[in-house]
């Protein structure tokens, strides 16, 4: 998310989990010989470097700036890229590991992103360290279903409950996390320490998997199953609309680049809508979209996930660059604001069985867009407990409280054949909201100077927060228009993390 979450949709995936090919005949029943915990603990460790390696680079961001000279369109790529390629591959990351060895997917996501993560560190200029996060964010595509599925048919009953409920922590307080350890490192030990933190861990994980994760047999699958054009043509888009926001600070909004790669992004998108309704095996059934609570909770998702990490991503550069923290400090004043997210999400699952999802989650945008506000008003000399922490604070509660009635409406009534496809699509709105989010606010903020400067950057903070601000007014309408009216049961509720 950032920031936060990662989707798990601990009540509604544990209790309808697609079936797959390889899938053990026999499973853990409730009162059965239970499995051992080795397999979670290697899904959990590559799921926490998946989690960390988004929010961590926010606090290094101004570091990195400044040791490779980078513009502000730079700064953000070096978080729309990671999120661009995780969640533009991440459905055709699930269809691979449904339809390969799991066990070998997820060892080579692994290995991937401990490659790439090394590589990051050593990148010397913007092109070097981009292309490195996008590999990462690749990787990460494979390697989350992949461990999702490994938990979903390794255990069951209470076993896979509670491997869930972790798996939800882990995305919870993975911005909290994320932002305290960048912020410890690149403090301690320089930015480069961010990415190559991940070596060791990722190659003990890596050797422990080796040992751990069991074999299973696979049929064979050809390129058709895949749905490549798809895949290639939803990547494309995203791409060419990163690409076109990123551009807007130095070219102009009415640029021919910006409006070639808009252009060109609208093509791509339109092609893989109809590559989509014609193709055999699509990424995307068709049914999908006629699934009114999956598609109106994914749009909510998307919106409410983008302000999150847009939000992280403008203030750790405020904190740093116009308030003068160090990284460590700026770490340190998020993590008010990471636990205001598991409050207002623990507050929401408790009502949500009295409250309909509908009014949890307008309510929770409206102190979203109410906050942004407030945080829009700071200046260059603002002081962080009275003009930043009330603004924050806030800002969590209302984010926490949207995603609890999101991800339950969202996965209510979904058969069990097409949970894992339910959630996979729901994970991807939050993957490609949270680029899309990085990319908009810091397009937005880019217009009252740049990213770089001072007066730049408290102008554009300003302006960045009046934008979130007016995404959250626009989504609390898709939520009161859209979202169920009537109250659900609570015990689904997942927290979506980073």
């Amino acid at each position: 998310m950032t920031t936060t979450e990662r989707a798990v949709h601990t009540g509604a995936v544990a209790d309808h989990p697609h079936r797959h090919a390889d899938r053990p005949e026999h499973h853990v029943e409730p009162g059965g010989p239970r499995k051992s915990w080795a397999v979670l603990a290697v899904a959990l460790i590559a799921q926490i470097l998946v989690v960390l390696d988004i929010s961590v680079v926010n606090t290094a961001l101004p570091s990195i700036g400044r040791a490779l000279n980078l513009r502000s369109g730079d700064l953000q790529w070096l978080v729309t890229a990671y999120l661009m390629m995780s969640g533009g591959c991440l459905l055709l990351g699930g269809r691979i590991a449904d339809l390969l060895s799991r066990r070998r997917v997820f060892l080579t996501g692994l290995t991937v992103f401990t490659g790439t993560s090394v590589l990051s560190g050593f990148g010397g200029n913007a092109t070097e360290l981009i292309a490195a996060r996008a590999g990462q964010g690749l990787a990460a595509a494979l390697m989350t279903p992949a461990a999702l599925s490994l938990i979903m048919t390794t255990y069951s009953g209470s076993q896979r409950r509670k491997g869930l409920a972790l798996w939800g922590a882990v995305g919870s307080m993975g911005v909290a996390a994320g932002v305290l350890v960048g912020g410890v490192l690149t403090t301690w030990a320089g930015w480069q320490a961010i990415f190559w933190v991940n070596g060791p861990i990722g190659a003990v994980a890596l050797l422990a998997a080796l040992k751990v994760v069991p074999t299973a047999r696979t049929a064979p699958a050809g390129l058709t199953q895949f749905d490549l054009p798809g895949a290639v043509t939803a990547l494309g888009g995203l791409m060419s609309l990163m690409y076109a926001l990123g551009g807007t600070a130095t070219s102009g909004w009415l640029s021919p680049r910006t409006l070639v790669g808009l252009s060109v992004s609208a093509a791509l998108l339109t092609a893989f809508v109809g590559i989509e309704r014609h193709t055999a095996r699509p990424l995307v059934p068709p049914h999908t979209w006629k699934v009114s609570s999956l598609v109106s909770g994914t749009v909510v998702m998307l919106g409410i996930t983008g302000i999150l990490v847009g939000a992280v991503f403008l203030t750790s550069i405020y904190l740093q660059n116009a308030l003068g923290f160090s990284a460590l400090r700026a770490g340190m004043a998020f993590l008010p604001f990471a636990f205001a997210i598991t409050a207002g999400a623990q507050v929401a699952r408790h009502l949500l069985g009295h409250t309909s999802p509908r009014i949890l989650a307008v309510t929770g945008l409206a102190i979203t867009a109410g906050a942004a506000m407030l945080l829009s008003t700071a200046t260059g000399g603002a002081h962080y407990a009275t003009d930043i922490l009330p603004g924050l604070v806030l800002l969590g509660l209302g984010i926490g409280m949207v995603f609890v009635p999101v991800s339950v409406t969202a996965m209510a009534g979904i058969p069990p054949r097409h949970a894992g496809m339910a959630s996979g699509f729901l994970m991807t709105g939050h993957e490609v909201g949270a680029a899309i989010g990085v990319a908009v606010l810091s397009a937005v903020a880019a217009t009252a100077g740049g990213l770089t400067s001072s007066t730049g950057i408290v102008a554009g903070f300003s302006r960045g927060f009046i934008a979130a601000a007016v995404i959250a007014g626009l989504i609390g309408v898709v939520a009161a228009v859209r979202m169920a009216a009537t109250p659900v049961a609570a015990g689904g509720g997942g927290i979506h993390g980073h």
